[in-house]
């Protein structure tokens, strides 16, 4: 009985290690306790995809109730802080404020969360301890956006929920109630919150706006969706938290179109010998002259000779600057404000972010690349309890560090 019950035990050890364990780049952070939380989450992902086929939920909507219960669990840090949730013109936010009133006029950052416009609790948990943590350290108002997500809202919803927060926020009456400085305000974002930043950085550029950003700080941005097989997409296809199946699932709920397209975006079928494209693509997210030549390595561009060419057209979506920030002309580029875009190795979207801040500086904007070697995607979010990412943790004290001094 003794030894049934053994190697029963053995074999369990061995399925749960075989599922645990995948390959990743000698250079990633912690690689181990990335697979576990990568397994996690893998997990919770079949089990969406399980009680969607089944007719129960929606597979998004099983996810995000695990990660909210999840977040829950972490513990509030920075309890000083003082918060408030109310209504931007009819948008959910949270204020965090400093808890000392000195009557001085403080500086500002407004933050959109990521999620893959789908997925996050910008009040709990991790997102939570970063708002606390920046309202602590830059001894500022933080605003985080709460826009509602796909797949009960599609874009541009999430979008302009996000710009009409940030345009209520911008009033000089709402300003001055928070005792903000208007020449000292920022927007900030991580992944599909660094998209949304980004669209409302360029929409506040070009808006006969009477307070205008000073700064922007996108993380790890999704800037667009025309090439999933950009150098990095090629790289990372299956590095995790953000393999490159689950970006074009996250691009198709944000749009709202269907998933069976998953796989045509993942070959690049959507853009496949569109003559109308090549010039845009050529012109505004051409990676092999807007990267770095050291990340470029051995990858090619891929553009299939046939393909699915009434895609683009079905899903005009990718082709709005508003959806995809990097699309955007140059003159909408020379009014946003000074940028922080931090990026990772090991990321899908490392050559977004990239091909973003060679674009803004061919456009005179100051711009700032802050690249971690061995940073993944989300690992801002995993530098709270429990999971403490060394890069995570180094990526946050930087970036704040930076606003610090900048904004």
């Amino acid at each position: 009985m003794m030894k049934l019950l053994g190697g029963i035990t053995l074999l369990l050890a061995i399925a749960v290690a075989f599922y645990i364990y995948i390959p990743l780049p000698r250079t990633i952070s912690e690689p181990w306790k990335l697979m576990v939380l990568d397994a996690t989450f893998r997990g919770v992902v079949m089990m969406g995809d399980v009680a969607h086929s089944l007719g129960v939920s929606h597979r998004v909507h099983v996810i995000n109730s695990a990660i909210v219960n999840f977040e829950r669990l972490v513990p509030i840090t920075n309890q000083e802080i003082q918060i408030e949730d109310i209504l931007f013109d009819g948008v959910h936010v949270r204020v965090y404020q400093p808890s000392s009133k000195d009557g001085k006029l403080r500086r500002s950052v407004m933050f959109i969360h990521g999620g893959g416009w789908a997925l996050g609790a910008p009040k709990l948990g991790s997102y939570d301890s970063l708002c606390r943590q920046m309202a602590a350290d830059l001894d500022a108002v933080v605003v985080t956006v709460d826009y509602r997500m796909a797949p009960d809202v599609h874009f541009p919803v999430q979008y302009d929920e996000c710009v009409r927060a940030a345009k209520h926020f911008l009033r000089p009456e709402v300003l001055e109630k928070y005792s903000v400085d208007p020449e000292r305000v920022a927007v900030c974002g991580d992944s599909a919150g660094g998209n949304l930043a980004a669209a409302v950085a360029q929409r506040n550029g070009i808006d006969n706006a009477t307070v205008k950003f000073k700064v922007q700080v996108l993380v790890y941005p999704v800037l667009q969706a025309l090439d999933f097989n950009t150098a990095s997409y090629q790289q990372n296809h299956n590095v995790p938290i953000l393999y490159r199946r689950l970006m074009a699932r996250f691009w198709l709920e944000y749009v709202g179109a269907d998933l069976d397209l998953m796989h045509s975006l993942m070959i690049n079928n959507h853009t496949a010998q569109d003559r109308n494209l090549m010039p845009l693509i050529r012109s505004k997210l051409d990676w092999t002259t807007l990267i770095p030549e050291r990340l470029i390595k051995n990858y090619k561009p891929v553009f299939p000779k046939s393909g699915s060419l009434g895609i683009s057209k079905d899903i005009p979506a990718f082709l709005d600057a508003r959806a995809a920030p990097l699309l955007a002309e140059d003159e909408v580029l020379r009014k946003v404000p000074r940028a922080y875009i931090m990026t990772g190795e090991h990321d899908v979207l490392r050559d977004d972010g990239m091909m973003y801040a060679r674009r803004l500086e061919l456009a005179g904007v100051s711009v700032t690349n802050e690249h971690y070697e061995d940073g993944f995607h989300g690992c801002v979010s995993f530098a709270f309890w429990p999971c403490y990412f060394s890069v995570g943790i180094r990526a946050v004290q930087n970036y704040i560090a930076w606003l610090d001094e900048h904004l």
